[in-house]
């Protein structure tokens, strides 16, 4: 009975990885994973206190914590076939597996190694089966062996092609803002002289691959916990970044000269990527809903919001773009537009390890936008 058990808990075990590397590698979608993902965040939190100490070398250390994760992840998966495999032989040993040469050792660390033996598609030769339902047993390890590897590549292959679409993405918000991470010069960028008709596939552009990244986190929750020294790579920045665009164009922009692009299904498109990935992140960090149900923000907060639009229009009006007419009424739009996705930041960005300073030093500093240089300058310099 004890060994009926014992190779059932072996067989348990070995259902339970190949089930969590379907919904991982193959399934993938974010909530449905087995043990991955709460793995993923097992790690990050154990690994949040240990950066903490690490002073100005945090963000170094915590951009080591997401190939960890893999490496724990792939070691777990590893781990669990092997031992799965080894409950099974394990009682089995010395009668249908043998050594193949001098006496076999019926210890659990045999079977442990008898177990890892048999994912391998090349056996090691010393422990062989003996009876039909044990060959076939080896064959099938060996199959789960060669299949998970081969899916373990692919994930990982893929994996890293979306890490590299997310700091791309990120990087070019960070350039298109001038190195400011301001959304105000993405807007003005775009729009400069009042001529949004020839940059306005450029726009839509960004939406179309905001919601590319949108969908690899969706596929691979892993991905959020990548996290890299600088924080224009954050996806929480990029979010932040897309929310605001889409905040300053509706309230900032004329609406007789620009109502085709506020109506625009472009612009609409980056409003709700955008939100819908603060759903996703505050999911993948288990926030508990956290990030959906923010406090109404109090009037300090407002007036300093009000400070940021004031400062964003007079630097779109340096662009030559058409602000919208009630300077007043300008304002307060902004402050309702913002008051739907602030908070949602508040919490995720924190969860990452990044300040609210860090990622938008505009809305954090509205005085930011004021020290720019004068927006002519872009005619013979860069800066």
């Amino acid at each position: 009975m004890l060994q009926r058990l014992e190779q059932l808990a072996g067989a348990a075990l070995i259902l339970l990885a190949l089930v969590d590397v379907f919904l991982t590698v193959l399934y993938a979608r974010l909530g449905t994973a087995v043990l991955s993902t709460r793995l993923s965040r097992m790690v990050w939190r154990a690994f949040r206190p240990f950066a903490a100490r690490a002073g100005r070398n945090r963000g170094k250390v915590l951009s080591f914590c997401a190939p960890l994760i893999l490496v724990v992840l792939i070691g777990m998966w590893a781990a669990l076939l092997a031992f799965g495999a080894a409950l099974l032989i394990h009682p089995a040993l010395g009668t249908s597996v043998r050594a193949t040469v001098g006496p076999t050792s019926r210890d659990f660390m045999t079977a442990l190694y008898a177990g890892g033996s048999s994912l391998s598609i090349v056996s090691v030769g010393d422990l062989a089966p003996q009876t039909t339902p044990y060959r076939l047993l080896y064959l099938f390890s060996s199959l789960i062996g060669m299949s998970v590897v081969s899916l373990t590549i692919t994930y990982l292959l893929q994996l890293y092609n979306s890490v590299r679409e997310r700091n791309t993405f990120g990087l070019k918000l960070h350039l298109m803002s001038a190195n400011t991470d301001d959304a105000v010069e993405i807007v003005a960028g775009m729009a400069v002289r009042g001529r949004f008709d020839a940059t306005y596939s450029a726009f839509a552009e960004i939406g179309a691959e905001a919601t590319q990244v949108k969908e690899s986190h969706h596929f691979y929750p892993i991905l959020a916990f990548f996290r890299f020294r600088e924080p224009f790579y954050g996806w929480s920045a990029s979010i932040l970044r897309c929310l605001d665009t889409v905040t300053l164009l509706k309230s900032a922009l004329d609406d007789e000269q620009y109502g085709w692009v506020k109506e625009s299904a472009a612009v609409t498109q980056l409003w709700y990527v955008g939100i819908l990935s603060t759903k996703l992140l505050d999911e993948a960090q288990h926030q508990h809903g956290a990030a959906m149900h923010g406090e109404e923000p109090d009037e300090a907060t407002r007036e300093r919001w009000r400070s940021r639009y004031h400062a964003a229009v007079h630097r779109l009006r340096q662009a030559g773009v058409k602000t919208y007419a009630d300077e007043a009424v300008g304002a307060e739009i902004y402050v309702a537009l913002r008051a739907e996705w602030d908070h949602r930041l508040r919490v995720l960005a924190p969860a990452m390890c990044y300040t609210m300073k860090e990622i938008d030093p505009a809305g954090e500093d509205p005085a930011t936008t004021e020290r720019l240089p004068a927006f002519e300058t872009r005619l013979t310099s860069v800066e």
